[in-house]
């Protein structure tokens, strides 16, 4: 029984964090077509945004969490006028694989800046809570406890603001084409600048998060990146609800591995079971096939 809490809470702590990364990126994909490579360096960002306005400045924790989603939002607004936004127009078909190459260089330069910033050596995360609950014999951290629920509220607000609001109407209509939203009236360019600045905003809470459990570190954000981009691959690119429910039963899975076969483990079984999906449903587990015209 000790066990199976501690997979349980382990599970479900890691799952909030992947879900948290992959709704960023998800949503950036399937409203823009965009692989926004840079977005573990904003997850970075936020973390250090975090560490600048509470050690530095001396301001609430709370306040420097607002603070942290300012900052990745800032990041996605800027990466989208100076970036995106003239590769929209003069890449073309080719839109995808240049905009993928780009946010790769941003990412480079970002963390470089990070690291001459704040150096190499890794940082304590202000952001935290001390003491922890028993079930049974097991010890439960409340911190593991916050890490949900700051993940679950974020994802409802997300969820409320793309189908309840008139922004989240006009990303909605963007996602299923863009040149009938075009025609519809709605302002596809600010749409894709809204859209990268919520994803910035979930990005920077989500780098919070992780640092908490972790520590403040320039590649911050390179692993929930890489657990981010094989979730919404196998949810299927762009589903957001999809990607949700992967991250968390994948999530789930790798923390039975690591407690059952040792920490060592458990990435490998999560790669072998991505490609044995991935065999079996190429678009992902709720990802459907498109047919484009050449």
């Amino acid at each position: 029984m000790d066990i199976l809490i501690a997979i349980i809470t382990t599970g479900l702590t890691n799952g909030a964090l992947y879900a948290l990364a992959t709704i960023g990126l998800s949503l950036v994909w399937g409203s823009m077509g965009m692989l926004n490579m840079a977005h573990g360096a904003l997850l970075a960002l936020g973390g250090y945004a975090v560490f600048s306005v509470a050690t530095t400045l001396g301001l609430p924790v709370w306040l420097a969490v607002l603070a942290a989603a300012g900052a990745g939002a800032l990041a996605g607004v800027i990466l989208y006028i100076c970036v995106v936004r003239s590769l929209i127009r003069t890449a073309g078909k080719n839109f995808e694989t240049s905009v993928m190459i780009a946010t790769v260089g941003i990412s480079i330069s970002l963390q470089n800046a990070l690291l001459q910033v704040y150096g190499g050596q890794p940082l304590k995360q202000p952001f935290g809570v001390s003491g922890a609950f028993r079930i049974g014999d097991s010890v439960v951290p409340w911190l593991n406890v916050v890490i949900i629920l700051v993940s679950v509220v974020v994802m409802l607000g997300l969820a409320l603001l793309i189908s309840r609001t008139r922004m989240g109407r006009a990303i909605r209509a963007t996602a299923q084409n863009r040149e009938a939203a075009l025609l519809m009236g709605v302002a596809v360019e600010r749409t894709y600048l809204q859209v990268l600045a919520l994803s910035g905003a979930v990005a920077g809470i989500c780098g919070v998060l992780v640092s908490s459990v972790t520590q403040l570190s320039p590649t911050l954000g390179a692993d929930p990146m890489l657990k981010a981009f094989i979730m919404c691959v196998v949810a299927g690119l762009g589903n957001l609800p999809g990607a949700v429910a992967a991250a968390f039963g994948l999530a789930m899975i790798e923390a039975g591995v690591q407690f059952g076969m040792g920490a060592r483990w458990g990435f490998p079984v999560l790669l072998m079971l991505v490609i044995a999906i991935l065999i079996w449903r190429p678009n992902g587990l709720f990802g459907r096939a498109q047919i484009r015209r050449m």
